[in-house]
């Protein structure tokens, strides 16, 4: 569920017509809902009812401070990694205490800066890694609380670049390893177990793959509890959200006409078929969702450059481009693309929808049906809160988009579009040339 739909003719963001703020601040411009954020966030938590939760947003979907600051207001703490994002959440006011760290290069310097602000636990990716904490830790007199991540080799049937639980992916120690990694760990003096920890891919529509990877798991994590006294285990995150039909997706009554058993994924099937496994375990249960939780709280604006008709084809040329949005040149993404101003008397056009990069790549969706726009008019790529502006670039010179919050009625600009210069302010030209 979501809180965009048409309030008569024009597309709402709660109680904000969204026209209005691509007067003000212009396009391309990502929009995100604060009630869909903490909608998902309250779903996912009374999905789990009956286990000790710990949410951590994975904030590499989206970093804005203002978007931390909400989730920590929620009482979130987060999934980090990268020693920026750690300062990205100190900087949103928030503290990394119910934080983790992730990620499989983790420098020494990230290292320091997050035992220095009390992380709650690395989730350590290699032996390698755990040598480089305990002698990090060591240094600083501490020991550093760790998780090491579980590989279960299990196929999460997502797509290849997003899939991390499988023996082939460059994630976590194989389960049938992992036994010995925390006998090693055990003999570090700056290294405390706290826990472990898996995660097995991103956008996850069937809650089958989780199931089989705690199934798979669990015993191994009973097993630690009993000889280590491991305190939590964390599952990860990766449950989907709707692309297709995203915009009728916010209406009950589109969910009411699904039928039963193909039904999306939701935080109360996926809580059903989980907390049985897990409320024997007797730990803490961490999540670390990321797409779930801004992914339909978001998207991006853009204005109709021109309606190019060619040979069979039509083009659709708009201001955003594959530097705003990645995700449909990077992943063949599908983002549902609707008028601000929605008109039934209008014709039906079919076009790709392109933008304005000089790259036969830059096309948001081939053959797309909507209802015929003109220059000037604004469209909304829907489902763009999870990995849009996070990912976005400065390619063939173009400004990062502006990004606003809205709350009920009121909305405010959360980071300004990019100056030229801006874009340069770090560039010098060397004496040699001048």
């Amino acid at each position: 569920m979501h809180h965009f739909q048409y309030s008569g003719h024009n597309l709402n963001c709660e109680s904000v017509d969204l026209a209005a703020v691509a007067k003000l601040y212009g396009t391309p411009t990502y929009v995100y809902s604060a009630a869909t954020m903490a909608d998902n966030y309250t779903r996912l938590a009374r999905g789990l009812a009956g286990l000790d939760v710990q949410l951590c947003f994975a904030m590499k979907a989206n970093s804005n401070i203002a978007i931390l600051r909400h989730f920590a207001n929620l009482g979130a703490g987060f999934d980090l990694v990268s020693g920026g994002e750690i300062r990205r959440v100190l900087a949103a006011g928030s503290n990394v205490k119910t934080s983790v760290f992730a990620g499989v290069g983790k420098t020494e310097a990230e290292i320091k800066l997050a035992l220095q602000n009390d992380i709650f636990a690395f989730h350590v990716e290699s032996e390698p890694e755990l040598a480089r904490i305990n002698h990090v830790a060591g240094t600083l007199g501490v020991r550093a609380p760790i998780a090491i991540r579980i590989n279960p080799d299990v196929d999460a049937h997502t797509h290849a670049k997003i899939t991390t639980g499988k023996s082939g992916n460059k994630f976590g120690i194989p389960l049938k390893h992992a036994a010995a990694a925390y006998e090693a760990a055990s003999k570090y003096p700056h290294i405390q177990i706290k826990g472990v920890q898996m995660h097995i891919g991103s956008q996850l529509t069937s809650v089958a793959p989780f199931v089989e990877a705690v199934e798979k798991v669990a015993p191994f994590v009973a097993e630690l509890k009993a000889q280590y006294g491991i305190t939590y285990f964390s599952i990860g995150g990766g449950m989907g959200i709707i692309y297709k039909d995203a915009l009728a997706s916010g209406e009950q009554a589109w969910w009411d006409a699904q039928p039963a058993d193909q039904r999306p994924l939701t935080p109360e099937s996926y809580g059903a078929a989980l907390v049985p496994l897990l409320q024997p375990l007797g730990l803490k249960i961490l999540l670390e969702h990321g797409r779930f939780m801004v992914g339909n709280a978001g998207v991006l604006l853009s204005r109709v450059e021109h309606l190019k008709r060619g040979a069979g084809k039509n083009f659709l040329i708009v201001d955003a481009a594959m530097n705003d949005l990645v995700r449909p040149a990077m992943y063949d993404s599908y983002h549902e693309i609707v008028p601000l101003h929605r008109d039934s008397s209008r014709r039906a056009l079919v076009a790709d929808i392109v933008g304005p990069i000089c790259e036969s790549g830059d096309c948001f969706a081939k053959d797309r049906q909507l209802q015929e726009v003109g220059e000037g008019e604004l469209v909304a790529f829907m489902s763009a809160g999870a990995y849009g502006y996070a990912m976005a670039n400065r390619y063939n010179t173009r400004a990062m988009a502006a990004e606003v919050l809205v709350k009920g009625s009121a909305f405010e600009l959360i980071n300004a579009r990019e100056t030229f210069e801006q874009m340069i302010a770090n560039e010098k030209i060397p004496a040699f040339l001048k």
